[in-house]
């Protein structure tokens, strides 16, 4: 059996104004770090030993994954980033106050963007201060591999195929997985381990610094369990799907 660890990152700056953030690489407030910190003791809890960590290319998650694992007691273990695990990239909303956003287009509009699989926000040019080919952390990647605005379909298409490359060889070794990362990036996994409709999947919520802990099968990614390790603070999760995964 291994254990694969979802986390998404401590309360950031940008949660705390209330402001679409996707790929602007804002740090962790001081409840952030609180969260972070307080995950790897629950983690330590746990006595769950990780083999390896995966996060992505932004503060905030690489943050929450180093303080969780120094509580955890398991600083020395080697991570992997990588830009396919950011968040969605929220396009011409990014840096924009929800409820100003709400108040401009409407709460119907917001939610489809918020809240739709396949409706992206409006979309950025390469030439905006928030596209990522300005970002000097892109600059080795081609830029039309690079979003400019991302619905949540859009945001699996990049995730999954990382997921199943990289990610699931070590659980299907039955190797221990930690991934810190973000709100719609822990939403593709979690529509794929556990078998959400397209139709579903925007409606399941990440609390900021809460571990998801999910044992799987022997030898598989077919999911045994799932739970929050801070109860006050849980979400619903999906059932665990009947049919089971290759």
């Amino acid at each position: 059996m291994s254990s694969l660890v979802l986390v998404r990152h401590g309360q950031s700056e940008w949660n705390l104004q209330n402001r679409f953030t996707g790929w602007v690489d804002v740090g962790l407030t001081a409840e952030g770090v609180k969260e972070a910190k307080k995950a790897g003791k629950l983690l330590a809890k746990e006595d769950i030993k990780f083999d390896i960590g995966f996060t992505s290319y932004q503060r905030r998650a690489i943050k929450t994954l180093w303080l969780s694992l120094e509580a955890a007691g398991q600083f020395h273990i080697p991570v992997t980033k990588d830009w396919r695990l950011n968040e969605r990239h929220y396009g011409g909303l990014t840096g924009l106050n929800k409820q100003e956003t709400r108040d401009k287009h409407g709460d119907e509009q917001v939610h489809i963007w918020r809240r739709s699989f396949d409706v992206p926000p409006p979309q950025i040019t390469q030439d905006h201060e928030f596209h990522p080919s300005n970002d000097m952390k892109y600059a080795h990647i081609t830029p039309s591999q690079l979003p400019s605005g991302e619905s949540l379909s859009m945001t699996c298409e990049r995730v999954l195929p990382y997921f199943e490359d990289q990610v699931m060889p070590f659980l299907r070794a039955n190797s221990n997985v930690i991934i810190s990362a973000h709100g719609n990036s822990l939403r593709a996994l979690l529509k794929k381990l556990f078998h959400v409709s397209d139709t579903d999947i925007p409606g399941f919520e990440f609390p900021t610094g809460n571990p998801l802990l999910i044992d799987l099968e022997d030898g598989t990614i077919n999911v045994k369990s799932a739970r929050y390790l801070d109860k006050k603070r849980a979400k619903d999760l999906p059932d665990i799907p009947k049919v089971k995964s290759v």
